[in-house]
C-alpha cells in the first residue's frame, strides 16, 4: 500500500525506491551467479600457461574480443573456442545468422582471418573443450553496455588494454586497392545521415551484403559492388582501401584492427563503438562527415 501510495502522490519517493530494489537485486544476482566465475579468470592468468577463450558471436564482437587476447599472449598460449547457434534473444529482419548470435557459414568466414593472428595458437568450434575465460558472461552480467563495445572484455578477462594499438594483421589486397569502401549495417543506421554526395566520386565499393548494398545503392546510384569470399578478404580489402566508412558493423571493426583510414557513422541510440587511435574519425552529423570524408579522401 505504501508503494501505490508514493507511486500516485510521491513519485520520487517511489522512483528512488524502485532503482534501489533494481540495485540489491543486481547485486545478488551478481555475488550468487558472477562473482566466482569472475575471480577464477584471474586465478587462471595467474597459474596457467595456456588460456582458452569462449565465444559466441556476434562477429565484430569476436573480433572485439582481439585486443585482449593479444594482451594475454605476450605471457600465456592463446586458444579461442567459437560457439555457433546459440540463440540471439534481439533477432532483426536481415540478420546475417537468422535468429542466432553466429552459425556455422559465417564461422567458416570469419575463421580464416582469426587463424591468421600470429598470437592465437588455435582457433575451433566449441565441443565441450575447458574454458578459462568466458567472453559470453558480458550478455548475463547484470550491467549496461551502452559503452565501448570494445571495453566490454576487459571487465570480463580484468585486462586492460591500448586500443589505440593494432591488433589484426592482413596482407593487402592483390586487386582492389585504394579504393572508398563502404559495410553498412541496415541496423544502427544514424537518421541525421545522407550518403548522396558519395555519388560524384568513382571507385566507391560495397564490401557487405546484398541486402545492404541494395539498400545503399538507392542513394549512392554508381555504387559498385564486391562480394568477398571470407572475412580475411574483407580484411585485406580494408587495409588496402583509400579510405573504409560504415556504422557499427563488422567493417568498420576489422578497419579499427587495422588501424586503416576509416570513418565511423555512430548511432545515436546505442553508441556501442568507438575510434581508437590514428587514421580515424567518427560523426554524428551531415557536415562533419563530409568535412572529414573530404580530409581522408585528399590525403
Amino acid at each position: 500500500m505504501k508503494n501505490l501510495f508514493n507511486k500516485f502522490f510521491n513519485p520520487k519517493k517511489y522512483s528512488a525506491d524502485k532503482r534501489l530494489k533494481i540495485i540489491e537485486k543486481d547485486k545478488k544476482t551478481f555475488k550468487e551467479k558472477y562473482e566466482k566465475q569472475l575471480n577464477d579468470v584471474q586465478t587462471s592468468l595467474k597459474n596457467k600457461d595456456e588460456i582458452s577463450f569462449l565465444h559466441a558471436g556476434h562477429i565484430g564482437d569476436i573480433i572485439n574480443v582481439l585486443p585482449v587476447i593479444k594482451e594475454i599472449s605476450k605471457s600465456h598460449k592463446c586458444n579461442l573456442i567459437i560457439q555457433t547457434n546459440l540463440p540471439a534473444p534481439d533477432v532483426y529482419n536481415s540478420h546475417p545468422a537468422g535468429k542466432f548470435y553466429l552459425n556455422k557459414k559465417l564461422y567458416d568466414m570469419l575463421y580464416p582471418l582469426l587463424i591468421k593472428q600470429s598470437y592465437i595458437k588455435k582457433v575451433e568450434l566449441y565441443n565441450n573443450q575447458s574454458i578459462d575465460i568466458n567472453f559470453n558472461l558480458i550478455r548475463e552480467l547484470p550491467i549496461n553496455l551502452c559503452f565501448d563495445n570494445k571495453r566490454y572484455w576487459f571487465h570480463i578477462a580484468g585486462i586492460q588494454v591500448d586500443l589505440s594499438k593494432k591488433y589484426l594483421e592482413v596482407e593487402d589486397h592483390a586487386d582492389l586497392r585504394n579504393k572508398i569502401t563502404i559495410c553498412r549495417s541496415l541496423r544502427y543506421q544514424n537518421p541525421f545521415i545522407d550518403y548522396s554526395f558519395l555519388e560524384k566520386y568513382d571507385d566507391i565499393y560495397y564490401i557487405g551484403v546484398s541486402e545492404e548494398y541494395q539498400s545503399l545503392k538507392n542513394n549512392i546510384k554508381n555504387l559498385k559492388f564486391y562480394e568477398c569470399k571470407d572475412f580475411l578478404e574483407m580484411a585485406m580489402i580494408i587495409k588496402s582501401s583509400k579510405a573504409h566508412i560504415g556504422n557499427q558493423t563488422l567493417g568498420i571493426d576489422i578497419a579499427e584492427g587495422l588501424k586503416s583510414p576509416r570513418m565511423l557513422e555512430v548511432c545515436p541510440y546505442f553508441p556501442t563503438t568507438q575510434i581508437h587511435g590514428e587514421n580515424g574519425y567518427e560523426f554524428y552529423f551531415q557536415a562533419h562527415f563530409e568535412k572529414y570524408f573530404h580530409v581522408l579522401n585528399n590525403k
